[in-house]
């Protein structure tokens, strides 16, 4: 699968995400750096972390290495909170998306695109929920060492879930955390109810009890859980049960929604994936009239995230993107300013609020002396327009290293 010619100059540029070499000074015309606005933002990188954050000629070094971005605005590397990255489609005539059957190797070489696309949209971290064949994992560490180049990766491996008409068993649910965490996932998540494609009745799979031995297994070994519910009931299991997020979710009511507050479980509504299959429904042969329900569930899944920003509840941007979504990876913070957000807040749901949530707000989400040097450059003011963000990216950097750059 050839890449774009611009995407070949930029890897043959770039041997690893740790550039190593001079003292480099990105220039911005405005930087948001997670918390506020800079204008004629100079950004010190050293190797693969940022080593200072000034204004104007003075803040730049003698002797760096100097990119003027100028004609741009700066963000924070961004994190999609939510991805299923080595979902791959060839392409195939007479194929769909799902089904293609392949050797592992193969797909995690195919999705490679995946990983290009999504650095394109902004997005230098992902955590990635379900993958087999620790696909996930191996893509992690290609891009780790450079051998890859593509987002920071964060994986679960396969996800849990309940056999259908099996009798709960919280204890086996528990024992699979092991064998998870065993396998070297980072994350656990969890399948707590249906939904998903053009399914989105949200029928509760995982059980109260079952969603509680998972968390706390997990979290007796120092790991965080994602449990995705289309439902209202299995949203509330998932809180109560002590879930660091909740993935999906329509019809929540405000007690569930108050008590999310109060704990600080992040909720990542994925609002924009289901408008991603309306979309591409001819791609994956939906029935006829799929659409429908795939319209009245984002409706409903908006109208809770329009009450959960009143009530004060944390969320993350997860575009839950699949097979021909990658690249669309930011459309999500759309439907968050349309449900009320400021785009300064929507930008927030893409770095601080997410690197909290995978306990990286020391070196990811900002631009601050001792971060990570993920840096991105868009045409246009996202914190004006939010769109500007969906089409304008023009540079990325990550850890040091220029991945992409468009200008």
């Amino acid at each position: 699968m050839p890449l774009p010619a611009a995407v070949v100059v930029t890897l043959a540029l770039v041997a690893s995400p740790s550039a190593q070499g001079p003292v480099h000074a990105v220039r911005f015309g405005s930087l948001w750096d997670g918390s506020r606005s800079v204008r004629d933002a100079v950004v010190v990188i050293d190797g693969d972390r940022i080593r200072a954050v000034g204004q104007g000629d003075t803040a730049v070094p003698a002797g760096a290495r100097v990119t003027d971005l100028r004609a741009y605005t700066g963000l924070p590397g961004l994190i999609d909170a939510h991805t299923h990255i080595t979902y791959i489609w060839d392409r195939t005539p007479g194929t769909r998306p799902r089904g293609q059957r392949r050797l592992p190797a193969v797909t995690v070489f195919l999705a490679q695109e995946n990983a290009r696309k999504t650095l394109e949209a902004g997005v230098t971290t992902v955590r990635d929920l379900n993958a087999g064949n620790d696909m996930d994992f191996a893509m992690r560490e290609l891009t780790r060492s450079g051998a890859m180049i593509g987002p920071r990766i964060i994986a679960s491996g396969p996800g849990i879930s309940a056999r259908a008409g099996a009798t709960p068993d919280p204890a086996a649910m528990a024992a699979q955390v092991e064998t998870r965490l065993n396998a070297g996932a980072d994350w656990i998540k969890v399948f707590g109810s249906r939904g998903g494609f053009d399914v989105v009745d949200g029928a509760q799979t995982v059980t109260a009890d079952e969603m509680k031995a998972i968390v706390d297994a997990a979290h007796a070994r120092g790991t965080k859980v994602a449990i995705h519910s289309y439902g209202p009931s299995g949203v509330a299991d998932a809180v109560r049960a002590g879930a660091d997020s909740v993935e999906h979710g329509a019809d929540v009511d405000d007690d569930t929604l108050r008590e999310m507050a109060r704990r600080g479980t992040v909720w990542v509504p994925t609002v924009d994936h289901n408008r991603y299959y309306i979309d591409a429904k001819d791609e994956y042969g939906f029935p006829a009239g799929a659409e429908t329900a795939l319209r009245d569930y984002i409706q409903r899944n908006l109208a809770s995230v329009r009450r959960a920003i009143a009530l004060g509840v944390p969320m993350a941007m997860g575009s839950d993107a699949v097979y021909t979504m990658f690249g669309q990876n930011t459309r999500e913070l759309g439907w968050f300013v349309q449900a009320g957000m400021t785009p300064a807040q929507a930008l927030a749901t893409a770095t601080t609020i997410p690197a909290k949530l995978l306990g990286r707000e020391s070196d990811l989400g900002r631009v601050a002396p001792g971060f990570a040097a993920d840096l991105v450059a868009v045409e246009g003011d996202p914190l004006a327009r939010i769109d500007a963000l969906f089409t304008g990216v023009r540079w990325v950097m990550r850890d040091g290293g220029v991945l992409v750059d468009k200008r």
